[in-house]
């Protein structure tokens, strides 16, 4: 069911980065059951994610990591992304009252897929715009969440080519103003790493390993 406001609270679990043995595992539907959906920022075997998926019986979204194969072998067959999950990359949707969209990977620094220019991802943020604009128009606000694999330009990034934050997201956030902006691919080896930061009313949250995170309706 697609309504015109939030559910009084959601609760998210994203993932990205690094596989968790405890949520590879059958304990993740004890620790996890509450969860209404499951996101995916990429750089993870699809296996794992598809096994989230599998175990918690939740929906599953995700874009894809500058790292992800372009293929995965199983016995099933090829995965291209974890099964059953909804590849947002370049997509706006609602489910259950959220508005989610997307943009895979990270900035260009050496051959391989899933990277691309600054300008080619001012291109994949812009091609949002037209479903943002109607979510505008038909539900009162333009975004929820926002699922990307690299963090917005000046946000978590850092200075090396590989990591460095995208200047389209982060004119998304001050546009839009999405509740939530999940990214990865900035790995955290500190305690004391910055992994959630204000910028205007988004949250924008660092979900290395893994994040639970509660929505909650403001209106």
């Amino acid at each position: 069911m697609i309504c015109d406001h939030m559910p009084g609270s959601f609760k998210i679990l994203s993932i990205s980065d690094i596989p968790i043995p405890f949520i590879y595992s059958p304990h993740v539907r004890q620790l996890f059951s509450d969860v209404s959906l499951v996101i995916c920022c990429g750089d993870l075997p699809y296996a794992y994610s598809e096994y989230v998926l599998n175990r918690l019986g939740k929906p599953l979204f995700f874009v894809h990591g500058n790292h992800d194969p372009p293929f995965e072998n199983s016995n099933s067959g090829r995965r291209i992304g974890p099964n059953g999950g909804l590849d947002l990359h370049r997509r706006v949707i609602a489910h259950q009252g959220i508005l989610l969209a997307g943009v895979e990977g990270s900035h260009r620094y050496r051959p391989g897929g899933f990277q691309y220019s600054q300008a080619e991802m001012w291109y994949h943020a812009l091609s949002l715009v037209p479903g943002l604009l109607y979510n505008r128009m038909l539900y009162g606000r333009f975004l929820d969440i926002l699922v990307t694999h690299a963090p917005p330009r000046g946000i978590h990034d850092q200075d090396d080519q590989a990591h460095q934050g995208i200047a389209a997201f982060r004119w998304l956030d001050r546009v839009f103003q999405p509740g939530f902006h999940f990214h990865g691919h900035v790995h955290i080896y500190r305690p004391d790493a910055t992994t959630q930061t204000m910028l205007g009313r988004t949250h924008v949250i660092n979900t290395y390993g893994f994040r639970v995170t509660v929505m909650k309706d403001t209106e």
